[in-house]
């Protein structure tokens, strides 16, 4: 397992032609398994700076390359992570999962129980590892103009820490 820096995505940060890049990249492997194409492909430089306004984005670098990222937006019971992107070359080193459990972190600070995620249907292999990960199948969904299930939710519910379940701090030993 290999720890990657972990960087906040702000007003600092210029690189939005190589995020773009790590995201088409990482996603390339579903372009000829999935129906409808995935999202990632209109994704423009400009458009990931929005969403970065909007959301809560990282990227995971390793020294100054950048091989992973997320992002997270608050929703009312849930984190919904989205956009979770590693590159190929730097896949099974636990940058995913580090990368998820900074997005629990950032699930507890707002008191949100679950994570929420979605994959496509043709995707078995990432609901494995989510649900090794701690994820469960929630929904089936369809996109839009489809009359079969393309995507399904996973969500994970996260323990909650010892103060909130009304332990004392000597209880937590």
């Amino acid at each position: 397992m290999t720890d990657a820096t972990l960087m906040r995505l702000d007003e600092s940060f210029s690189q939005w032609d190589a995020l773009l890049d790590l995201i088409v990249a990482s996603f390339a492997y579903m372009n000829d398994l999935i129906d409808p194409p995935s999202s990632a492909l209109a994704l423009t430089p400009q458009s990931l700076k929005q969403k970065a306004e909007v959301e809560i984005g990282y990227v995971a670098l390793e020294g100054e390359a950048m091989i992973g990222c997320i992002f997270c937006r608050p929703e009312d019971q849930c984190l919904y992570i989205g956009k979770l992107a590693v590159l190929p070359v730097a896949q099974g080193r636990g940058i995913g999962k580090q990368m998820l459990t900074l997005a629990e972190e950032m699930a507890r600070e707002r008191s949100l129980p679950e994570l929420r995620l979605e994959t496509r249907i043709e995707l078995t292999g990432n609901h494995a590892v989510f649900t090794t990960w701690g994820f469960r199948k929630t929904a089936e969904n369809s996109h839009p103009g489809f009359d079969r299930t393309t995507s399904i939710e996973m969500r994970k519910t996260l323990a909650s820490a010892p103060a909130a379940r009304g332990l004392a701090a000597d209880d937590r030993r």
